[in-house]
């Protein structure tokens, strides 16, 4: 096993240090909070309950009936308090309600990472501290390291783990008071860990939906936050010539292939190259009409080089989760704002979707790419 490293940081004793873990109900916060109580810390559980609505919560999703149960059962079985914290009204309102809109308006969203940077990353920061918390833990596969000018952000060890672009929006405040126990270690590990403590949870799947979309439908949940907005519209080619008729924009994402529902007459494949919602146009053309270059950032996050930013830096950003970083240059156009020019282009770039900035393993912050 990986020597583990849980030296929170705190000049006192860790009896007297207290800490709140996330728990999502899931095996990678159960063992956080697991291994924080046999170092000897002082742990409390909190977990959200972000929505209670049918469907989702006979389903195996994140912060809905099941997983609460779980989590509670985890921390019965460690012996730490924990508490459940409702907060259904603020999740819908700042991620679920955020996420039809940003379909509407012909953007791609990550709800995941709204819910960090609002309700997760806020809300529960503020009951954490209340609650006289020293830091709050999570189990997030990223690790924090205490740097020259503050605290830094960095990926996991196990880079097919690594959940750093789904924070890159944290602050440097939110960061001083987290603490990313398990960005050491595989995932393999921490199972192992969960077995050894003899965790319900430890061979429990990881959730690989949106959690509050555990099927995967996007329109029906689009539809339901917004009666009536769904509207039918033309499909288009490059010069406005009209190839079918589509039943909503959201349907649809920049880049998709597949599912177009229409032919060319030489065979040639088209994919869509933007979304107009004022129009409720969808607009196609072929594969070289979706490289990127130059990428307009908004609602900046910068976690590096100290206080100062400079007017440009050569980094490399990640436009996907799941990508290799790519060399790019980022220059500031204000104080949020800024443009990457990457060095190749990229296909598929997506308006609402997030552009992380990193040098090495370091992030650097990000922001929202704008769409064209």
């Amino acid at each position: 096993m990986t020597d583990l490293n849980l030296d929170l940081g705190f000049d006192k004793p860790r009896s007297q240090t207290r800490v709140v873990v996330a728990m999502s109900g899931g095996v990678d916060s159960s063992v956080t909070a697991a291994l924080l109580k046999e170092e000897g810390y002082d742990v409390i559980g909190m977990t959200m309950q972000l929505y209670d609505h049918g469907e989702v919560v006979a389903k195996k999703a994140c912060c809905a009936g099941i997983d609460i149960y779980d989590a509670k059962n985890v921390a019965d079985k460690i012996g730490i308090p924990h508490y459940v914290l409702n907060f259904e009204s603020k999740f819908k309102e700042s991620v679920m309600e955020d996420f039809a809109d940003t379909y509407l308006k012909g953007e791609t969203p990550i709800p995941c990472v709204r819910c960090n940077e609002t309700v997760k990353f806020r809300d529960m920061f503020q009951m954490a501290k209340d609650l006289g918390a020293d830091c709050l833990a999570t189990g997030h596969y990223v690790k924090r390291f205490d740097g020259p000018h503050g605290p830094e952000l960095h990926g996991a060890n196990d880079s097919a783990r690594d959940q750093s672009y789904f924070l890159f929006s944290t602050t440097k405040e939110q960061l001083n008071f987290l603490r990313f126990p398990l960005g050491g270690m595989p995932k393999s590990e921490t199972r192992e860990h969960a077995h050894r403590h003899g965790l319900t949870v430890a061979d429990k799947p990881d959730s690989q939906d949106i959690c509050f979309v555990p099927d995967g439908n996007y329109a029906k949940i689009v539809e339901r936050l917004r009666p009536g907005a769904l509207e039918e519209g033309n499909i288009l080619d490059l010069e406005g010539t009209v190839l079918g008729r589509h039943n909503g924009i959201i349907n649809y994402t920049i880049g998709q292939r597949r599912g177009l529902g229409i032919a060319t007459t030489d065979g040639s494949a088209l994919y869509v190259i933007r979304l107009n919602p004022e129009t409720h146009d969808v607009i196609v053309g072929p594969k070289e009409a979706l490289a990127r270059r130059d990428i307009g950032i908004s609602g900046i996050t910068w976690l590096g080089y100290g206080a100062e930013q400079a007017e440009s830096y050569d980094i490399s950003v990640k436009i996907r989760s799941t990508q290799a970083p790519l060399p790019a240059t980022l220059k500031f156009t204000g104080e949020r704002t800024g443009t990457i020019t990457l060095e190749t282009p990229e296909y598929g770039v997506s308006g609402g979707q997030a552009c992380v900035f990193y040098q090495g393993s370091r992030v650097l912050g990000g922001g929202w790419i704008q769409s064209l």
